[in-house]
């Protein structure tokens, strides 16, 4: 027995060197993408919402659950750049570290950096590259600020957004957006007050709109309701098919998209556009068709 586990080791070491060839874009990720052989079937649980809903909280006890399964868990934690500064909070992952040191886990944050289109393509590829490395289930985290929430959606089996009850203000913000994205809904830190109230209440949302979307209650800080959420999962990323051509061919939409933008990232880009746009003769257009002939 010992061996075999030995044998289904995953070179921790050497998956870090592969993530970082990749996400740098470093000679030789091409061909490293190029030749990946994975499970298709590994589910991709793709988790967003606003800051202070308690994501990190939820995955470490997701994991802790995944473990008790004898799961392999890889998680991406994604932080999305700041356009002005260009700086990401990457540390923000403190309630994780239970987890840090186990040798079926693996937690790797990354930063979008000004990417166009970086979300989405670069954590694709990651993402792609953590499934050959023969986890069994695979966490993308990211903060719900706008177009990640989007992006997400065009990248996991299944997307979960997460709230709490303090959110009940912004429900009308859920109409809008969340929606559409969401194969589930998750209400954490429900053990307040009115927890009971706004889970209902969004589930009444949800049921006024006649979109079928389940809503679960957790308190993740206890593992309270992560087995009602992991059942979900691993009873859903399989069996929509339609979905699956849906997220192949965004996918694959969004490689061709950004491979033509390659090279091309806002903080060079900035760059450059302040050493020219006082210039009289400055058009946005020719700039922008400069650039892209470049």
């Amino acid at each position: 027995m010992s061996s075999a586990k030995a044998e289904n080791k995953i070179d921790f070491k050497l998956l870090a060197r592969h993530l970082t060839q990749v996400e740098n874009d470093l000679p030789g990720a091409d061909d490293l993408l190029k030749g990946l052989k994975f499970n298709s079937n590994v589910p991709v649980v793709g988790l967003t919402g606003p800051p202070g809903a308690g994501k990190s909280t939820l995955v470490n006890a997701l994991i802790t659950e995944l473990l008790k399964e004898g799961k392999k868990v890889a998680v991406l934690a994604v932080d999305p750049t700041s356009p002005f500064n260009m700086g990401s909070l990457l540390g923000d992952r403190i309630r994780m570290t239970s987890h840090f040191n186990h040798p079926d886990v693996f937690i790797r944050s990354v930063a979008t950096r000004g990417w166009v289109g970086g979300l989405s393509v670069k954590t694709m590829e990651m993402t792609d590259v953590l499934k050959a490395a023969g986890f069994d289930t695979i966490i993308i985290e990211t903060v719900g600020v706008g177009q990640s929430e989007i992006d997400i959606a065009g990248l996991a089996d299944i997307t979960m957004v997460v709230l709490v009850p303090e959110s009940g203000d912004e429900i009308q913000h859920i109409k809008s957006g969340l929606m559409e994205i969401a194969d589930a809904f998750i209400v954490n830190k429900a053990d307040r007050d009115n927890g009971d109230a706004f889970a209902n209440n969004l589930q009444k949302l949800i049921h006024y709109n006649e979109v079928q979307v389940p809503v679960y209650k957790t308190v993740a800080i206890n593992n309270t309701g992560i087995t009602e959420v992991l059942a979900y999962v691993n009873t859903h990323h399989t069996t929509n098919s339609s979905k699956k051509l849906h997220l192949l061919t965004e996918k694959v939409y969004r490689l061709i998209q950004y491979n033509k933008m390659r090279g091309v990232e806002k903080n060079k880009l900035r760059e450059i556009i302040a050493g020219v746009y006082l210039k009289s003769d400055f058009n946005i257009y020719r700039f922008a068709d400069d650039v892209m002939s470049s």
